[in-house]
């Protein structure tokens, strides 16, 4: 099966919105991984109890989303970047696809994943 130059630069551009997409969902990860180390390590200092286990308590919860908060916080302006390039992808793909007459596949869907909201 061959691609016309359009369906070719349609996938490439597709694939650019993934990868771009892809890449918000690391940092979220990244960020949601390291505050719930920071939230584990203060409970432990809190708790010297001499228990192995830990259970998350609401002030455990509260702290995670505080560390969560603070991290995004600090990678605003990397987080910020790459929502504007997606809703820019999107924005080229729905326009290309208008000019060009390409309907979006069955199987298509946004590709904006972000799920996290940083508050100012």
């Amino acid at each position: 099966m061959s691609l016309t130059p359009q369906s070719a630069l349609l996938l490439r551009m597709e694939n650019a919105l993934l990868e771009t997409s892809r890449h918000l969902g690391i940092i979220e990860r990244q960020i949601e991984a390291r505050a719930e180390r920071m939230t584990i390590t203060s409970c432990t200092k809190r708790r010297q109890s001499g228990r192995r286990t830990s259970r998350w308590t609401r002030a455990d919860e509260r702290a995670f989303r505080e560390n969560i908060a603070a991290l995004a916080l600090t990678r605003r302006a990397e987080i910020d970047a790459l929502i504007r390039k997606l809703t820019r992808q999107e924005s080229a793909i729905a326009a290309f696809r208008r000019r060009h007459g390409i309907e979006p596949a069955l199987g298509d869907r946004e590709a904006t994943a972000c799920t996290m909201t940083i508050d100012s």
